[in-house]
């Protein structure tokens, strides 16, 4: 595994992008190799890189650069850079074109630091795992590609008022809202329980650490509690 993976900040905000750069080299095994503010700049920096980083922090409003266009000019040309996206932009069909370009992540402005942590630990583990290898195996790709899946529930030892059938629709679900997540609101709406009933199931899923709970602050009232997939737990816990 490298000792450091380099990365180039697209940005046109020095304020953001300082704040970006000082986050990303608090986490280990990152270093941001250089910030810039157009599209130009970026292009006339990987030209000119003997080595060009591992990762491109990019925005999606650059001033000089029409909508995508520059992400569709550093994904064709420079194939062995990973592009993390993040922006204010969260139209689907931009969301959607960039999944099709192969980009690593799309965060949504404002950035949640933990959320952003936990992309870089990702990329880190995914460039040590293909560094260490020349084949891969299917179980090998299937474990590099497929999210992982929460195991099922059966009905043995589940606490009173927790059903294995309503349990495994919910986890289902949260495996389709991972970078979203979901609110008991929400949850009550697509399941058809009520608000108390889903903030139950889904305190019950935090205690045996197969999910998290977040505090989302808005601009006003009370903090929300939102509900992730942990990215990473135990089997047998």
């Amino acid at each position: 595994m490298k000792e450091n993976y380099q990365v180039l900040i697209v940005k046109d905000d020095f304020r953001i992008a300082n704040i970006h750069k000082q986050f990303i080299e608090n986490t280990e095994g990152f270093i941001v190799r250089a910030s810039v503010k157009t599209g130009e700049e970026a292009l006339n920096f990987l030209k000119e890189s003997s080595n060009v980083p591992d990762i491109v922090l990019l925005d999606i409003y650059i001033p000089d650069v029409e909508g995508l266009d520059l992400f569709w000019e550093i994904r064709s040309t420079y194939r062995d850079t990973d592009i993390i996206i993040v922006t204010a932009a969260d139209e689907v069909n931009t969301i959607q074109e960039t999944v099709r370009g192969g980009v690593f992540d799309y965060i949504i402005k404002p950035v949640d630091m933990d959320r952003f942590e936990r992309t870089l630990n990702r990329f880190k583990e995914r460039r040590g795992f293909l560094e260490s290898k020349e084949v891969l195996g299917q179980d090998e790709i299937d474990t590099y590609i497929l999210p992982k899946s929460l195991p099922k529930h059966n009905s043995e030892n589940l606490p009173k008022g927790i059903d294995a059938i309503t349990l495994n629709e919910i986890t289902t679900l949260l495996e389709t809202e991972l970078t979203r997540g979901i609110t008991a609101v929400e949850l009550s709406k697509q399941i058809g329980m009520s608000r108390s009933t889903a903030r139950r199931y889904l305190e019950y899923l935090v205690s045996i650490k197969q999910i998290e709970m977040r505090l989302k602050y808005g601009t006003v009232g009370r903090p929300e509690r939102k509900y992730f997939l942990r990215e990473t737990y135990e089997q047998n816990e």
